[in-house]
């Protein structure tokens, strides 16, 4: 008796769950079924009807595959002929040190562990991953836990069925899950995915992009700095030199040799000379308050720590490599190039507005009157299925989308185009500044040379009564002006060497090398005690792709800022 009792136990057990497995096979066949014959009537009845041509042929995702655009790039710079540009591999990763300058070393490894629109950008990066995360996160169910617990009383006079209701007072509990899982059909959520890729991308891009220009910045002040260091120096020897004019004048005067005139004459040239100093003055200033802000300090005399020094100079040679490299080399490029890729990619989230959404639906719980009943079996429902919708009355609305987000994508294309333009002007402008000045400088240098020359002999003639004074203060306002347009003639070599640079977008990889050096320029904390150094993480863990130029989203979640 017990024997056969167990036996059909088991046999009702097994009856159940191959009923079970029947049904499950029967919905997921049923499913099936309805899905495929809801996207070929959608296929067919859809007014996208070119993208859904392209739709297996792009990995099951309407809109179009990626292609970059096609940039216009010079065969070869204007002067290449002149043996001073040369255009082998262009060595523009660590730039600021063919200066062989230690102080601007620290500056720009100040700069990049400082700056506070590079740490911006950094956030911003930080920013995008996680929207990318919540773009992978859309593709997958999408659930939620719901609960509640309510008293419920049934009013007696306005009980519709007319029954009376002996229970009137009752608790309901209730514990349960929804699920939703929309079905990528249309690869809506692949090309946001895509998109949010070209993005993060992008951004890395802008990071270099601000990285690079803010090491050229620096350089440049840097330069403007000990410029305006050797306009004050040069001011002063030569309102010196002035000085001892007016001190002859003044002794020929007092002899009775000459007249008031020349006195007057000296006086006028020395305090011009001497009104540039407090002119170069402010200008030294400036640049220093340029420095503060881009190493990311409150203004302050760096003076004490940079000390002065010459105007830095280099070679009169550069290497720049040829104009097609820009697309590879220059941040801003690649950034442009990026932003038609994310373009690209909302067209084809546009287009699946215009198909059905397909989506299992379910949920589950557990219902009861009595809280201790709430976990037995009978407490148990739940309900899963398929479902669609389709927005088919949108009046033109989701077809004018698809229209915006293309033509949103022509223009990125063209702003591409035009930013690969614009970065070849500022390599052609900074060669040519290049050049031109070095042979300024040449010109000025031996104008100088005469002028000064001529000062002496002006000066020697005056003492022994053969010319007047006329002579002496014409030429020495010449030599003050020659000598500051050879100051500016230098420093301006200087300054094209850097906007060469600057164009080429070079610098960046610093960021890859971890700093310059290992002395920074220190802020001083808001609150009194020790200064402290403005740094950022440094991003070493890069991947070999990226010092090529080519970031990928496997190297940006690796990067840290």
């Amino acid at each position: 008796m017990i024997g056969t009792q167990h036996a059909n136990t088991r046999n009702r057990r097994l009856s159940n769950e191959s009923s079970s497995r029947t049904r499950w096979k029967s919905f997921g066949k049923q499913l099936k079924n309805g899905l495929a014959v809801a996207t070929l009537m959608s296929t067919l009845c859809s007014p996208g009807c070119g993208y859904t041509k392209q739709w297996w042929k792009n990995g099951r995702k309407v809109g179009p595959n990626y292609c970059k655009p096609v940039a216009p790039v010079s065969e070869s710079w204007i002067d290449f002929n002149d043996p001073r540009i040369i255009a082998g591999p262009a060595n523009d990763r660590d730039w600021w040190r063919v200066f062989s300058d230690p102080t601007l070393d620290m500056l720009v490894d100040s700069a990049y562990r400082g700056n506070l629109p590079l740490r911006e950008q950094g956030q911003r990066v930080l920013e995008y991953r996680a929207l990318r995360a919540i773009r992978v996160g859309e593709r997958l169910p999408q659930g939620s836990v719901n609960g509640f617990y309510d008293r419920i009383q049934i009013s007696e006079a306005g009980n519709p069925s007319g029954v009376p209701n002996p229970n009137r007072s009752f608790d309901l509990n209730h514990l349960g899950a929804k699920l939703e899982w929309e079905l990528d059909v249309w690869g809506k959520f692949r090309r946001r995915i895509e998109q949010a890729d070209a993005e993060i991308e992008r951004q890395v891009e802008l990071y270099d992009d601000i990285l690079s220009i803010a090491v050229a910045d620096t350089a440049t002040a840097y330069t403007n700095m000990r410029a305006s260091q050797n306009f004050v120096r040069l001011a002063r020897e030569n309102a010196e030199i002035q000085r001892g004019s007016l001190r002859l004048a003044e002794a020929r005067f007092k002899a009775g040799a000459v007249n008031e005139l020349d006195v007057t004459q000296a006086r006028s040239t020395l305090e011009a000379t001497e009104a540039l100093i407090p002119q170069f003055q402010a200008t030294l200033r400036k640049a220093n308050n340029e420095l503060c802000v881009l190493i990311g300090a409150t203004p302050q005399d760096l003076e004490p720590q940079v000390g002065e020094g010459p105007i830095p100079m280099a070679s009169t040679s550069v290497a720049v490599g040829i104009p097609g490299e820009l697309l590879r080399r220059r941040p801003d490029v690649r950034a442009a190039e990026r932003a038609v890729a994310g373009a690209s990619a909302a067209i084809g989230v546009a287009a699946s507005d215009l198909y059905p959404h397909f989506s299992i639906d379910g949920g589950f719980g557990w219902t009861a009157n009595n809280a201790s009943d709430l976990f037995s079996g009978s407490s148990f429902g739940g309900i899963i299925g398929p479902s669609f919708r389709w927005d088919i009355l949108n009046f033109g609305r989701i077809q004018s989308n698809v229209v915006r987000h293309e033509a949103q994508f022509q223009e990125a294309a063209i702003r591409y185009q035009q930013t690969v333009l614009g970065a070849n002007k500022e390599v052609e402008n900074a060669l040519v500044d290049f050049l031109k000045s070095q042979e300024r400088s040449g010109k000025l240098r031996e104008a100088v040379k005469a002028t000064k020359r001529s000062v002496e002999l002006a000066l020697t003639q005056y003492k022994e009564g053969a010319i007047d004074f006329e002579r002496v203060f014409n030429l020495q306002n010449i030599l003050v002006q020659q000598e500051i347009d050879l100051a500016e003639s230098e420093a301006s070599i200087s300054l094209s060497l850097i906007d060469i640079y600057r164009a080429l977008r070079g610098g960046w990889q610093i960021r890859i090398d971890g700093g310059a050096t290992s002395t920074v320029i220190t802020q001083p904390t808001v609150m009194e005690g020790e200064p402290v150094a403005l740094s950022i993480p440094t991003e070493s863990t890069l991947t070999a792709a990226s010092s090529t130029g080519e970031n990928s989203v496997e190297a940006v979640e690796e990067m840290s800022f």
